[in-house]
């Protein structure tokens, strides 16, 4: 299975959630099906089977984020040898600051696995058409882009890696 790209941020924020959810959120819904069971019949139990759904939820989930953990390529550019790699071209992890041609208005975009994705925050997929046309350019380049909402075009400004 190939890996998938996932930035040392992002990686952290799973383990985080993922600790949450087998320390904190696993053994709560274990008590509140205890407690459900303990009221008597469980085919008409309301709570029981609210509990037991969550349960599946939670499971679900706890293995969602071990696959996803088990499968990342962990990226992160602060790294000294990654960031002499990328040599000022735009790689996965970095922070770009672009400048829209049409608009002329400043954007600025970090570019993160699909899952850390959050287009209100700037953080942009790696698979989203802004971020496959800026990986590997530099500063002062100017990019087109041709998006779902129609063609783009950004100037690039400035390139961190953060």
């Amino acid at each position: 299975m190939p890996k998938t790209p996932l930035t040392a941020r992002g990686a952290e924020q799973l383990r985080s959630e993922l600790e949450h959810l087998k320390r904190v959120e696993r053994p709560r819904i274990i008590e509140a099906i205890a407690e459900a069971r303990s009221h008597g019949d469980l085919k008409e139990n309301a709570e029981y089977h609210a509990a037991r759904e969550q349960q599946g939820f939670i499971e679900g989930r706890i293995k969602d984020l071990e696959n996803k953990l088990a499968n990342a390529h962990i990226v992160d550019v602060t790294d000294e040898h990654t960031r002499t790699l990328a040599d000022g071209k735009v790689i996965f992890g970095a922070t770009v600051e672009v400048l829209e041609l049409d608009g002329d208005q400043e954007q600025t975009f970090r570019i993160v696995g699909d899952d850390e994705a959050d287009s209100t925050c700037g953080l942009i997929s790696i698979s989203s058409p802004i971020a496959r046309s800026l990986i590997g350019k530099q500063v002062d380049e100017v990019v087109a882009v041709e998006t779902p909402g129609g063609p783009r075009e950004f100037e690039i400004l400035e390139v961190r890696y953060e």
